[in-house]
């Protein structure tokens, strides 16, 4: 079981897909380079004809029907670059950027709108050589003047998250119809050239006559692979491929894209989605809920080759998902009471018991990679962490904190014992069958979530709470209220899942930094304010080896865990899909990618049989 992610998946992904360090440095107007890596490595060299993870002659044709990754069940809006509103899954069909990820690299882009980069000697500019056949789909052609406009009402007028990731890049600045050059400050500058390679690009004109910082159902002009052909609010959206697409046969895209319509499918609750993709009613989803990976699939459709169940291995970072604490409230400020609230949570007993034994229990931030703590600090950690030691607690000097393991019984009464010895220390005194402080005041905790699935998680969970004294509720709101309460940070737990990436950059201050702890709409939900972690954020953006941003974010992980800011919770390394058995798909899948809507095709011949 897991829940929406944060990013790394649609238009927010864009801020977090890179890292830079030391890629070539020229100067302005010199040649440049047809691509961009962390730490100056690339697999695909100026002349290669496609990515690796694809077929080249893979045919065009057919629609994929599909629930979207981020698992959102409503959407009422087409404009995914603002604050307000719950945009449409897919968006990032619509708009191309200078250069685009190669999913097969921890972290290397290459040139689509940009046939080239160039970074300045002292590494505080990077100029792009934009191709001049790129065209919006009207037409039109992609300028400088459009990159200059996107970067300006990004981060002037867009989400949060563009303000953050690009407070260091100072201007745009034109050079000419196809050349725009980005200006750097400050000493963080690894991350920026990236940053900036990545972003969608508008259409300048466009937002002309239309107001950005609005809510729309108009489907908005971009210059990519489709465009949005027809939608229903809340029930689908459908992308349709265009054949006139300018860049259909650059090497990045090759390969790519092959469907002629992509859909994007809306139920109101995973029970639905499941019940009508057993009935034919869409193509494809990926599977969530391990009881039902387990048993909801024991059907006709499946038994007979119909239906077909996928396991793709994932080694990307598994994601920082768990119960996140709002830190921001007065009641969740003394970490022992975050830590006793870890040691109610009977993890053993859940995945028994409801997930089938199928996952592993998460202790890290970067689960499932090397940038995990392990073993007490090493010589180089520890210079990093010295400084701060009188800020930080003894237990970041030793085994970095996992989580308690249980006897397995749902109410293990050794670690309900010590939970409710941290309470007691922490200022909440046992009362009749309520824990209150010193000021009367009862300890409260509710659980806000938007659908019924994961009841059957908390449920157990709010005994043991309720065993210790701790008033518990559960609270279930509609998908728009809980995005505004979300945004508004106007919750005591929501439940969320973090995409790390490879090679951590900017966007650990989204997360973690004490800036967005009180800028809304930011991801940094346990409102973390700590000059530590900044600090340590900061060491992680100045890498400059693969070596030296481990270290940097194996000591942020052994601070993030000691705050005790969540209940973390579940993991495993692999995408279950479920499909209707009429695609085929490469031999080789993107290392760190489903690669599903943009390798997979059409295959007439299975559907035929179908």
């Amino acid at each position: 079981m897991s829940r929406r992610a944060i990013a790394g998946t649609g238009l927010a992904a864009v801020l977090l897909c890179g890292a830079l360090a030391a890629m070539p440095a020229v100067a302005g107007g010199g040649t440049g380079s047809h691509g961009l890596s962390a730490f100056g490595e690339r697999k695909y060299g100026p002349d290669f004809k496609h990515f690796e993870f694809v077929n080249p002659d893979a045919p065009k044709g057919g629609r994929l029907s599909q629930i979207g990754p981020a698992g959102r069940i409503t959407f009422d809006s087409f404009n995914a670059f603002i604050l307000r509103g719950d945009p449409a899954q897919g968006l990032d069909l619509l708009f191309d950027s200078l250069m685009v990820r190669a999913t097969d690299e921890p972290d290397a882009v290459y040139g689509l709108l940009a046939r080239s980069a160039a970074v300045a000697p002292d590494r505080r500019s990077v100029t792009f050589e934009l191709r001049p056949e790129a065209r919006f789909s009207d037409g039109s052609p992609v300028t400088a003047e459009d990159v200059a406009f996107s970067f300006d009402t990004l981060k002037a007028k867009g989400h949060p998250q563009y303000r953050i990731a690009m407070r260091d890049v100072v201007r745009a600045e034109v050079e000419g119809d196809h050349r725009v050059r980005y200006d750097f400050k400050g000493e963080n500058l690894r991350d920026l050239p990236l940053i900036v390679a990545t972003l969608p690009v508008l259409s300048k004109a466009y937002y002309a006559t239309r107001n950005f910082e609005e809510t729309t159902l108009e489907p908005p002009l971009g210059s990519g692979p489709y465009l949005i052909s027809e939608f229903k609010q809340g029930s689908f959206t459908t992308f349709k491929r265009r054949d006139e697409y300018w860049a259909r046969d650059l090497p990045v895209n090759r390969g790519r894209y092959n469907f002629d319509e992509v859909r994007f499918e809306y139920f109101r609750d995973r029970t639905a989605q499941l019940e009508n993709l057993k009935a034919g009613s869409y193509d494809l989803r990926e599977e969530f809920t391990s009881k039902d990976w387990a048993t909801g699939y024991n059907v006709p459709q499946v038994k007979e080759g119909r239906l077909a169940l996928l396991t793709l291995p994932d080694d990307s970072p598994s994601g920082a998902q768990g119960f996140f604490i709002n830190t921001r409230r007065a009641k969740f400020s003394d970490p022992r009471v975050r830590k006793a609230l870890d040691y109610a949570f009977d993890y053993e007993w859940t995945n028994s018991n409801l997930f089938y034994s199928l996952y592993k229990r998460t202790a890290s931030y970067f689960e499932n990679s090397d940038l995990k703590a392990a073993g007490k600090p090493s010589a180089e950690e520890l210079a990093l962490l010295e400084p701060y030691r009188a800020q930080l607690p003894p237990e970041v000097f030793e085994e970095p904190y996992v989580p308690p393991v249980s006897d397995g019984s749902g109410a293990d009464r050794r670690l309900l014992r010590t939970a409710a010895q941290l309470l007691t220390q922490a200022g909440w005194e046992l009362k009749g069958d309520r824990r209150v402080n010193k000021a009367g005041e009862v300890l409260d905790i509710e659980f806000l979530i938007y659908e019924p699935t994961f009841e059957r998680v908390l449920g157990p969970y709010v005994k043991n709470l309720q065993a210790l004294g701790i008033h518990t509720a559960i609270r279930r709101v509609d998908p728009a209220q809980y995005e505004r309460r979300v945004k508004g940070f106007d919750f005591d737990i929501v439940t969320q899942r973090y995409v790390m990436r490879l090679t951590p950059g900017v966007e650990l201050f989204n997360f973690f930094g004490s800036d967005a702890a009180g800028t809304d709409g930011s991801f940094n939900l346990a409102g973390i304010k700590s000059p530590v972690v900044d600090a340590l954020a900061a060491k992680v953006l100045e890498a400059r080896s693969r070596q030296e941003l481990v270290t940097a974010t194996r000591a942020l992980d052994r601070v993030l865990r000691a705050g005790h800011y969540w209940v973390p919770h579940w993991y495993k390394a692999s995408h279950n899909i479920a499909h209707w058995n009429k695609f085929s798909r490469p031999q080789v899948k993107p290392k760190y990618d489903r690669g599903i809507v943009d390798t997979w095709w059409f295959d007439a011949e299975k559907a035929a049989k179908l």
